[in-house]
């Protein structure tokens, strides 16, 4: 039996381990002519298995939320969030996995690309781990350079290399905001470790102000906080359809945790910081939805769509960290879930479609609002999934986006402060605002006649159909039981506040 340490370690380990041997072994034996298709998609696959079996084994022990492993001077503790982080990040990957083995098949650099996965998913699990500054930073930056290489895979098409140079200038200013923050923390603490912060941070000065302020921005940008956001819309267009599952599901979600980890220490000294989230929260809202109503591609529509549900998140979160009322962070980390779940499935879906119209004829192609029409004739599961996925985001009940949304705007209402009470009908409105982009995409895919890439489409593979039912039953019985993975959701939501003092 393998102990808990081990399987700790394990988790964090593997699939950084396994990804320069993903690549090596997909590529000799690829090369080598005596495999038919790259197997490079089968060992990612076969490693993330093993990952969750780990996952699974630290849960069911019940010990993870005390376990802290000590290497040397890096300090790693599996606490709920870490729980939570992990097992999307996990989940998800599966879910590209499954979907890319088609989708990337014969692709030039194919191992490439699920060797970068593997690492990515390895980097945000020791992301959500991590509990001193410096570490934090690093495997921050872990993620994000594997996140660029993902998102410029199509090196020789000219928009994908723009938006993979535009994240790394974007995504680089705001490291060096962290690193520049965690050097102003140091000189006024003299220390890394979160714990140690928050027992001494308790009087406020000029230099924790403008570290927390640097905090704010650099993580910002990662967790695509308005203005900071402007990277997002350009990766997901031109990045392959399963890393803009990874962007928007769970990358993102990261970066706006570690920025939350960090500025929970700085509350003890400011109250400042919580209704700047607030702020950020209605800002990400409405120009989230504001900008997706003009697009006419749908991975950009889907993108500022994102921007728009980090809003929502944000409101969860930033309830708790202005009023210390841990129910906010329990129904952020909820809606978080379901947000990594539906943008995963509605990207899944639009990623299809793209594979079966445009891949399988040899087209890079941008998939259009336009192509949608008349989808469900001839990809009636595509079309289902991905009306499920853009519903559960607009809110719409009984799906759990509904759940999830009514849950943050009961708990900030319940707050009974006006401004929070003005916030969530503010909050409202933009949900209801959404369904003006969500709706009309349905309603082509159903109602209107079938548009010449529908018609000219491929038939649609078979392992694309596995994760799509899958996502989309889970958002379907979340809706009708949204307690099923609260055993996840409270204790992270509780865990994230105690380094606020609350």
């Amino acid at each position: 039996m393998i102990a808990t340490k081990t399987a700790f370690t394990l988790l964090i380990a593997l699939p950084l381990v396994a990804a320069p041997l993903i690549y090596l072994i997909g590529r000799l034996v690829y090369r080598s002519g005596k495999a038919k298709n790259n197997p490079a998609g089968w060992l990612a696959l076969i490693v993330l298995l093993l990952t969750a079996g780990l996952w699974v084994l630290l849960y069911l022990r019940k010990k993870t939320e005390t376990l802290v492993l000590i290497t040397g001077q890096v300090t790693m503790a599996g606490d709920a969030v870490f729980l939570l982080m992990s097992i999307t990040a996990i989940a998800l990957g599966l879910m590209v996995v499954m979907f890319s083995i088609f989708y990337m098949r014969a692709e030039p650099g194919e191992e490439k690309f699920y060797a970068l996965l593997s690492a990515n998913i390895g980097s945000i699990i020791g992301l959500s781990a991590t509990t001193d500054l410096f570490n934090l930073w690093v495997w921050f930056e872990a993620m994000a350079v594997t996140t660029y290489l993902l998102v410029a895979f199509y090196k020789d098409l000219p928009g994908s290399l723009e938006s993979g140079i535009k994240y790394l200038v974007q995504s680089a200013a705001g490291s060096a905001l962290i690193l520049i923050g965690i050097a102003l923390v140091v000189a006024e603490t003299g220390t890394l470790e979160l714990n140690l912060m928050a027992e001494m941070l308790r009087e406020p000065n000029a230099l924790l102000l403008a570290a927390g302020g640097l905090f704010l921005v650099g993580f910002g940008v990662k967790a695509a906080l308005v203005p900071m956001h402007t990277w997002l819309p350009d990766a997901h267009s031109q990045a392959p359809s399963g890393i803009s599952m990874m962007l928007s599901g769970i990358v993102i979600e990261a970066g706006l945790i570690a920025m939350l980890r960090v500025l929970g220490v700085f509350l003890q000294v400011t109250n400042l910081f919580g209704p700047l989230l607030l702020g950020f929260a209605a800002l990400n809202m409405l120009v989230g939805n504001l900008m997706a109503l003009r697009q006419t591609e749908v991975k950009r529509m889907l993108a500022y769509s994102s921007v728009a549900q980090v809003g929502y998140i944000l409101l969860g979160f930033g309830t708790a960290f202005t009023l210390g009322v841990s129910d906010g962070s329990i129904s952020a980390f909820f809606h978080l879930m379901n947000h990594a779940l539906m943008k995963g499935l509605a990207f899944m879906a639009a990623g299809v479609l793209i594979y079966t119209l445009f891949l399988r004829n040899g087209s890079h192609a941008t998939l259009k609002v336009t192509d949608l029409n008349g989808a469900a004739r001839k990809y009636p599961l595509a079309a289902l999934a991905f009306s499920i996925a853009v519903l559960a985001l607009g809110g719409l009940p009984p799906l759990s986006g509904f759940m999830s949304k009514t849950a943050v705007f009961l708990t900030t209402f319940y707050t009974l402060n006006p401004w929070m009470i003005a916030l969530v009908i503010f909050a409202a409105l933009n949900a209801v605002l959404s369904l003006g982009y969500y709706a009309p995409l349905v309603n082509r895919m159903y109602r209107l006649e079938a548009s010449e890439a529908v018609k000219n489409g491929a038939p649609m593979p078979w392992l694309m159909a596995l994760p799509l039912i899958l996502m989309a039953l889970l958002i379907v019985v979340m809706g009708f039981y949204p307690m099923l993975l609260s055993d996840l959701f409270i204790p992270a939501g509780v865990n994230i506040l105690p380094y606020a003092g609350f």
